[in-house]
């Protein structure tokens, strides 16, 4: 198959890497400097490119904040039949944006990243496939994420939003209060480094990404819910009421077995 990805950084890479040794593979990317550590692939950086090489299926791993844009600017140069794919862990606009843009689809999101997961060992990660879509589109991803060892889930736009909701937005805010509270250490305890190398990590990502997860409608009532924990817990504090702290614990253990 001959594969297009838009945008170099860290997940188009990655892809690239992936998939050059078993199809023919391109990337686009106007910053030519990005391009310097992809191999076995062809490097475009005009559109012209794009449509000499008639690509059957795009992976857009451009910034989330420029994904729509992205596919705008590159569709006038596909085959009609090209199927249009995502990774966004941000969907976004996305939904009504396929079901205009005369394309087949397939959307997906890689639910690691280069900050924290081992990109050779994906066997304890997981996948979302987007049941809207294209049928082949979800089964050449159905087995390429299956290959990778990851525990694969096929979700609705709007399920994916929900589960997003969840799974970003409360690790999300509570580094941003640890972040917001914390002071220099200078003798750190082991629990005090490991959030630090979390939270450099959450700060490390693209701002729109962040605010994009915060801003999910369905990310208010998880912020909501940090709040009646964190009033319960204050409260228990304040009381130094030991029975209720051992009552407290028992049932936060009970969530992370």
């Amino acid at each position: 198959m001959r594969i297009l990805v838009l945008g170099a950084g860290k997940m188009g890479s990655f892809f690239l890497d992936l998939l050059s040794f078993d199809h023919e593979t391109a990337v686009y990317e106007k910053d030519a400097r990005r391009m310097r550590f992809t191999y076995n692939c062809q490097r475009f950086t005009s559109l012209d490119e794009i449509a000499a090489f008639q690509p059957q299926l795009v992976i857009n791993a451009v910034t989330v904040k420029y994904t729509i844009a992205a596919f705008n600017e590159v569709m006038p140069h596909l085959p009609a039949d090209c199927i249009l794919s995502d990774i966004a862990s941000v969907k976004t606009g996305l939904r009504e944006f396929y079901e205009q843009c005369g394309h087949p689809y397939v959307s997906t999101h890689p639910m690691f990243g280069p900050t924290f997961a081992n990109l050779n060992q994906l066997s304890e990660e997981n996948a979302i496939i987007i049941s809207e879509g294209d049928r082949d589109g979800r089964q050449f991803f159905r087995e390429l994420y299956h290959d990778l060892g990851l525990n694969i889930y096929e979700y609705t736009f709007d399920e994916h939003d929900r589960t997003v909701a969840y799974s970003l937005s409360i690790p999300f805010v509570s580094t941003f209060v640890f972040a917001a509270v914390m002071k220099h250490q200078d003798a750190p305890g082991t629990t005090f480094k490991r959030h630090m190398r979390i939270a450099k990590g959450v700060m490390g990502e693209d701002d729109y990404l962040l605010q994009e997860v915060l801003f999910n409608p369905y990310t208010h009532d998880q912020v909501s819910q940090i709040r009646i924990e964190l009033k319960e817990l204050l409260d228990i504090i304040d009381h130094k009421d030991a029975d209720r702290m051992k009552q407290y614990l028992t049932k936060i253990r009970k969530n992370v077995k």
